[in-house]
């Protein structure tokens, strides 16, 4: 039995939306958030199911996943990346992690 050559991965970086859940962590008063997530996976499609699994395991509830491609696609489109950025989508890859690197709760204008 041989192993087979491991696929080359790719870290996408997605934004995700969830809804309110018991014990979800969000503040009081929050209907929401918007997550930005560095997600390694060998195509978008594993990186979102991927990181819908993490924050379903996290108690979240994600209801959409918004792919904003790898950080070549990112670039070729204008997007600056800084080092920081760049450094956690390294850390994505290395550990074929998904990584939340900022949460905006949502409220009410009310």
């Amino acid at each position: 039995m041989t192993d087979k050559p491991r696929k080359a991965h790719f870290v996408y970086t997605l934004l995700v939306q969830v809804g309110r859940k018991a014990d979800d962590g969000l503040p009081e008063g929050a209907t929401g958030a918007g997550l930005i997530c560095y997600a390694s996976g060998v195509d978008e499609a594993e990186a979102v199911r991927e990181t819908v699994a993490v924050l379903k395991q996290a108690g979240l509830a994600p209801l959409e996943v918004t792919g904003h491609g790898t950080a070549a696609e990112r670039r070729a489109e204008g997007h600056e990346i800084d080092a920081e950025e760049e450094a956690l989508m390294a850390r994505a890859l290395a550990e074929n992690a998904v990584i939340v690197a900022q949460m905006e709760p949502f409220f009410d204008a009310d």
